[in-house]
């Protein structure tokens, strides 16, 4: 297989940095971290009272007897986590951003950064997004076969035709998903927007959810997009300053949606505008996602 992002990736690439969270590890991506898991085969750590998707076979029947709860027993063991990429593929990311870079091509960039760094943990990395056909999902896997096939098919799903919303994915994710992730979300500005609270609320209670934004171009040029209209605009549109006007207010009340949503959430967001500031960006969306942990 030709590794036609990877390779381009690991170019850009000079430091390795961890994920920290606080669900049920300690430290995610930091190469040798100790988790709490249930599982066998492991030292037995404590009872605790069973929650959704615990594996029955883990019920301490003798204890759930003398308490009068369902309680199940918990391990602490060495454990490869499971990093969840969501894309948003609507035909929004096939406009540009600040330097001119096509937003899907950033968000591969971006989203297959975070992934090298992963990969070199040897963590499961999965994805899903929504097509017009339907839910394209990844399994979780390791490899970096697994990161190019994934970035490559998310390049393609992404058209002109592609009117889906990012919450699909994450629907889909919460109706069929009960074990621990960290969701890494790789959206633009009105898609943070559309994001529901409901589903970031449900998400946040057993993970840990971070945000990838790629950052919109200035309003101007060729490749204008209406966020009202969910449209491109005709060139001598984008020269009409009265429309700019509107479209530079709608945008900035985006943008202070978006913040405060993810403000109140606690989710860390990376923000990118073009290719050579990623790993910075990224850099410190992990950085700052470690600091709220704590």
């Amino acid at each position: 297989m030709r590794m036609k992002y990877v390779s381009k990736i690991q170019a850009n690439l000079s430091s390795y940095n961890v994920i920290h969270t606080n669900k049920v590890t300690n430290c995610v991506l930091d190469g040798s971290y100790t988790s709490v898991f249930k599982g066998k085969s492991m030292n037995f750590d404590e009872l605790r009272e069973y929650v959704m998707g615990d594996d029955v076979k883990d019920i301490d029947w003798k204890a759930t007897s003398r308490s009068g709860k369902v309680l199940v027993r918990q391990y602490i063991a060495e454990k490869k986590h499971n990093i969840m990429f969501v894309f948003d593929t609507n035909r929004r990311m096939l406009g540009k951003s600040k330097d001119g870079t096509e937003k899907r091509e950033l968000a591969i960039m971006a989203a297959g950064t975070l992934a090298l760094f992963v990969n070199r943990n040897s963590d499961y990395i999965g994805a899903t997004y929504a097509t017009e056909k339907g839910m394209q999902q990844f399994t979780f896997k390791t490899g970096l076969a697994n990161i190019e096939l994934m970035l490559q098919d998310f390049d393609k799903s992404v058209t002109m035709d592609n009117h889906t919303d990012v919450n699909r994915a994450l629907e889909y994710i919460i109706r069929n998903f009960k074990r621990r992730m960290v969701i890494v979300i790789v959206t633009d500005l009105e898609g943070v927007c559309k994001i529901s609270e409901p589903n970031l609320k449900r998400l946040k209670v057993m993970n840990d959810v971070l945000m990838i934004r790629v950052l919109d171009a200035e309003l101007q040029g060729d490749k204008l997009f209406d966020l009202g209209e969910d449209a491109y605009l005709e060139d001598f549109y984008a020269k009409d300053r009265r429309l700019l006007k509107k479209l530079k207010e709608e945008t900035q009340r985006l943008r202070q949606e978006c913040e405060n949503k993810l403000n109140h959430y606690g989710i860390a967001c990376a923000e990118i505008d073009n290719l050579t500031n990623m790993e910075r960006e990224i850099n410190h969306m992990l950085a700052k996602h470690k600091f709220e942990k704590r």
